[in-house]
């Protein structure tokens, strides 16, 4: 239920109403020793972030199934999301009309489009943006074929080994049928190494596709992988986490042409994976060949501002011959709370965020890391996500005791990797708590070892 508050005029109706002269003759017949006297004896006032995990606990203490705590990643994240994200989005302007197809979409949508490519372009470092696609691999596949049209070359695409492996496989899915090959660089240490990028990279290459920070979470080196593409003429798609630029180097920065990242993790929950949002920025030369829309801003007959759509290439709308993709609209409501997040947190909330996800990832490594039985699978730096290694050999064991004990571990690698069959991704964000962690550790620390493998 909304907060009404009720001014001194709404106090002086309603008493009024009633027949009394003030709120002090309202409460006469209530004794004074039964009178709440001087400040009430509350505790330190709360962060939004700690207030909702305090409720969440009392909550908690109610019979019923209790929630795991959650260090899974791999694309998908357990942020911290703002109460206004979810109060603004689910307005009925909004949440009723939040796929529009038609050019006559409302202003408020429009205005929301708008804003939102502002904050992207400020978010990467880009010159464009467009509304919004519909999650991160469907953005990444989109970029290779956006450089395929503005390089014209056909012949190839490199990608990172680092690459999320499902991104990689719709990039495949996309040139089955298609002359353009798909070159994996394998990623070795936790990281592709620019030399190799660089040997990969042909004439007829029309991009490389690198992740920032990859999917084991470590850093890559993407200068050296921005000048070896350049090099040659390539372009270069940079696959980025959005919290990750409140600290890391911008792509627009090292020379990206064209960034995506799926944009869940600001502001929308993880909802057993979806729907989500797929983001796009790219350089301003590149903008007639990106998919989807682009919302402008301009002005009225009157000359009042608005908003239209700028540019819609897609072949609803043009000459399918013309068309730069058939995506055919965007992810209204996600940009929506996409655009109160970023809105909400500013730069300065955003940095506070990743540096929380920072320090608290490297706490829980060393932490995990203590007993002796995991270890650091890669000596890279992380952000958020790392890789850690069971000597056991029983990941499957792990995860299965975490979830006994109340977590929800990491990810198993072995599905993508089977070199890393032993290895275990884990992350972990800002809402995770010291306490949370060290329950983790000590978790996985009591799951019994299989006879005969190596401690």
């Amino acid at each position: 239920m909304s907060y009404l508050l009720n001014t001194p005029a709404d106090q002086r109706q309603m008493l009024a109403a009633i027949g009394a002269e003030s709120i002090e003759e309202l409460f006469a017949q209530i004794p004074e020793s039964a009178r709440m006297k001087g400040p009430l004896k509350l505790p330190p006032a709360l962060t939004e972030i700690e207030l909702a995990a305090h409720m969440g606990a009392l909550a908690a203490s109610n019979a019923g199934p209790k929630q795991k705590v959650c260090f899974l990643g791999g694309g998908s994240y357990d942020h911290f999301i703002p109460a206004v994200v979810d109060y603004v989005a689910s307005r009925g302007e909004f949440y009723t009309s939040y796929t529009p197809y038609q050019a006559e979409a409302s202003q408020g949508n429009l205005q929301v489009f708008f804003e939102y490519q502002t904050l992207i372009c400020q978010l990467t470092g880009m010159e464009v943006s467009n509304a919004s696609l519909y999650d991160g691999g469907s953005a990444t596949v989109e970029a290779v074929l956006m450089a395929m049209s503005a390089s014209r070359r056909h012949g190839q695409v490199v990608a990172a080994g680092s690459v999320h492996p499902e991104y990689r496989q719709i990039i495949e899915t996309y040139l089955a049928s298609l002359e353009t090959r798909l070159v994996t660089v394998p990623a070795t240490g936790g990281s592709v190494s620019p030399e190799s990028v660089a040997a990969a990279i042909t004439d007829d290459t029309a991009c490389v596709v690198v992740q920032q920070p990859n999917f084991f979470g470590c850093i890559e080196d993407m200068d050296a992988i921005a000048r070896a593409a350049h090099e040659r003429g390539a372009m270069l798609v940079v696959v980025v986490d959005p919290i990750s630029l409140g600290l890391l180097k911008r792509p627009g920065e090292y020379g990206a042409d064209i960034v995506v990242a799926e944009g869940q993790s600001l502001g929308t929950p993880m909802q057993y994976g979806g729907p989500y949002l797929g983001i796009m920025a790219c350089r301003e030369q590149f903008v007639r060949r990106m998919p989807g829309r682009i919302a402008g801003q301009t002005v009225d007959r009157r000359g009042k501002r608005c908003w239209v759509l700028t540019l819609q290439t897609r072949e609803q709308h043009i000459r399918r011959e013309k068309a730069a993709s058939n995506i055919c609209t965007n992810q209204g409501l996600f940009a929506l709370r996409t655009t109160v997040y970023l809105a909400a947190m500013g730069p300065h909330g955003l940095r506070e965020v990743a540096n929380a996800c920072l320090q608290k990832s490297r706490y829980a490594l060393d932490q995990l890391t203590k007993g002796g039985r995991l270890a650091a699978a890669f000596d890279r730096p992380t952000f958020k996500e790392f890789v850690v290694r069971d000597r056991g050999g029983d990941v499957a064991g792990l995860v299965a005791g975490g979830i006994e004990g109340g977590y929800f571990a990491g990810v198993p690698l072995g599905t993508w990797y089977p070199e890393l069959e032993d290895c275990l991704l884990v992350c972990v964000t800002e809402k995770r708590t010291k306490e949370e962690i060290d329950g983790l550790a000590e978790c996985l620390a009591g799951v019994p070892v299989p006879e005969g493998a190596e401690r």
